[in-house]
C-alpha cells in the first residue's frame, strides 16, 4: 500500500512539473530532461509513468476535461437554472487555472496543435456541448432571448472565453482572468438576456468574479 502510495505521488509530481513547464515555456520546447530535472526525479521514475512526453501531454489534458466535467456535473446537482450554471463552471474552471497550472497547461496543448486521440474529446468540444445544452435550456427559462442562435451563441462563446485567457496568458498576470471573465459574462448578458432578467446575471458576474479571486 505505501509503494502504492508513493508512486502515486511520483506520477502527480511529474505530471504537475510537465504542466508547468508546458504551460510557461510550451510543449514543442519543453524535454523530458527538463521534466525530470523540474520534477526532482529520475529518468527512471518518470519512464515507469509515462513513455513519452505525448503520453504526458495526454494526462494533463484528461485531468483537465475530468476537472471541467465535475464542475459542470456539481452545477447542474445543485440546481442552479441553466444560465447560472454556466456562468458558474466557466468562473470554476477559472479558478482552476489561477490555482495551478494542469488547466493552464491543458488549454496550452489544446490550442498548441497537440493531438487529442479517442476516447478523449478535444476540450472545446467538451465546452461548446456544455454550453450548447445550458443556452438551450436558458432560452427555456426565458432567460435569453428566443431568437438567439444557440449554436452560434455556444461557439460565441467558447471563443470568447479561450480568447480571453490565450490573450491574457501573454499580456497580464494569471490572476486577472477572473475579471476578463466576468467582462466576458457582461457584454454577453447585454446582447442574450432579456432587460427585466439583466441585473440578477451582472450581479451574479461580479460576485462569481470576487468568488474566483478568493474574495
Amino acid at each position: 500500500m505505501a509503494r502504492q502510495l508513493r508512486a502515486e505521488q511520483t506520477r502527480a509530481t511529474i505530471i504537475t512539473a510537465a504542466a508547468d513547464l508546458f504551460d510557461r515555456r510550451g510543449y514543442e520546447s519543453t524535454s523530458l530532461s527538463d521534466i525530470v530535472e523540474h520534477a526532482q526525479v529520475t529518468k527512471g521514475a518518470l519512464y515507469f509513468h509515462f513513455a513519452a512526453k505525448e503520453d504526458l501531454a495526454r494526462a494533463i489534458m484528461e485531468l483537465q476535461s475530468q476537472a471541467s466535467r465535475q464542475i459542470a456535473g456539481e452545477m447542474d446537482a445543485r440546481g442552479y437554472s441553466s444560465l447560472e450554471a454556466l456562468m458558474r463552471t466557466t468562473f470554476g474552471v477559472t479558478r482552476l487555472s489561477v490555482e495551478g497550472p494542469i488547466p493552464r497547461a491543458g488549454l496550452r496543448l489544446a490550442t498548441g496543435g497537440v493531438a487529442v486521440k479517442a476516447p478523449l474529446q478535444h476540450p472545446f468540444t467538451e465546452w461548446l456541448d456544455i454550453a450548447s445544452h445550458k443556452l438551450l435550456g436558458a432560452v427555456k427559462e426565458s432567460d435569453v432571448h428566443p431568437d438567439v442562435d444557440v449554436d452560434a451563441a455556444a461557439h460565441s462563446l467558447v471563443c470568447f472565453f479561450v480568447g480571453t485567457r490565450v490573450v491574457g496568458r501573454s499580456l497580464e498576470p494569471v490572476a486577472r482572468q477572473p475579471r476578463r471573465v466576468a467582462e466576458m459574462w457582461h457584454f454577453l448578458i447585454r446582447g442574450m438576456v432579456p432587460v427585466p432578467r439583466r441585473p440578477r446575471y451582472l450581479t451574479l458576474a461580479t460576485q462569481l468574479e470576487r468568488e474566483a479571486r478568493g474574495g
